[in-house]
């Protein structure tokens, strides 16, 4: 098992305040991805929880370079690439399963088409989206949290949806289909 923390202590101070927002919404994300695997697992679909743990854990790792001082980070990009830099940040430690992770879970994945449609300063332009199992999961436990209110109790299906909605149909879509193959998460 991964040493996740001193991972992202080489980017976050422990006791400052996104240190605290992040491991708190990782935890959480982690803690809900590893019981609805383990709901997979136990209707015998294999699936990998030690990675799904890890990659929980480590999903958000880029918001440190995002300019978001909302959520204490103080970066020169704009949020919406924390996924594509946490994914670099693990790449460049030769996790590059984990850092696909990171990449694909930004709301429920994004497409290059909608990359385009909507201007968003995603280089280069290609799918992002979860693919595998794994992916999938922290991916939809990652929509039941927000940084903003780090230890909240998890948000229920529908807020979790109507917070999504403003991304469009395409993405309340795929939204939909995760909740198909993992189910209400308030019903563990």
């Amino acid at each position: 098992m991964l040493d996740c923390l001193s991972i992202i202590e080489r980017y976050y101070t422990p006791g400052n305040d996104d240190y605290r927002v992040l491991v708190i919404h990782s935890r959480q994300v982690a803690d809900l991805a590893v019981a609805l695997a383990q709901r997979l697992i136990n209707s015998h679909v294999p699936i990998d929880i030690e990675f799904v743990e890890e990659a929980a854990m480590l999903h958000d790792i880029g918001m440190c370079r995002t300019d978001a001082p909302g959520i204490f980070c103080h970066g020169s990009e704009p949020y919406i690439l924390h996924g594509v830099l946490g994914r670099k940040m693990l790449d460049s430690m030769g996790l590059f399963r984990h850092g696909r992770v990171c990449e694909r879970h930004t709301g429920a994945g994004i497409t290059a088409d909608e990359i385009v449609s909507q201007a968003l300063p995603i280089v280069p332009v290609r799918d992002l989206l979860p693919e595998t199992l794994e992916e999938k999961v922290i991916c939809y436990a990652d929509k039941f949290f927000s940084k903003s209110r780090p230890g909240n109790p998890a948000k229920t299906l529908d807020r979790a949806r109507a917070s999504l909605s403003k991304f469009g149909d395409a993405t309340l879509q795929r939204f939909d289909e995760l909740t198909s193959l993992f189910g209400d998460p308030n019903t563990l």
